[in-house]
């Protein structure tokens, strides 16, 4: 199956519809689907289900860095969907195109979660 997100203002994806591989033989060939199927002119990007931090899962090829979800923004510039900032001070990793946080997660086994305050992983009890 293949993975189309539509976007909207400012590049903002809106929705992730899935279409039949033998409908979505190319990318346009999906969008012009998706656009038929809704009677709209939408922009339409594909994405990969399998395709995280630019490496795909299933050694396939990765695509466009990550796979959109609704709020992720489509920056055309580097052809990749990028999650929203989840705090001010995490910063972009040009790579995987995924936000880093500028202390590293613990990895005693334990979870935590961001005190973007103290700038600390605090432990979850």
């Amino acid at each position: 199956m293949a993975h189309f997100a539509k976007l909207g203002i400012g590049n903002i994806v809106e929705r992730v519809e899935v279409v039949a591989n033998d409908i979505a033989t190319t990318e346009q060939a999906g969008v012009d689907f998706l656009n038929n199927l809704y009677g709209t002119n939408d922009i339409w990007k594909q994405t990969s289900y399998n395709t995280i931090g630019g490496e795909h899962k299933t050694d396939g090829t990765p695509f466009r860095k990550n796979y959109a979800g609704i709020g992720f923004k489509y920056d055309q510039t580097r052809d990749a969907f990028i999650p929203p900032k989840p705090y001010p001070s995490w910063t972009l990793n040009e790579t995987t195109c995924l936000w880093e946080c500028p202390v590293a997660y613990p990895t005693d086994g334990q979870r935590y979660t961001w005190n973007e305050t103290n700038q600390t992983w605090d432990l979850v009890e």
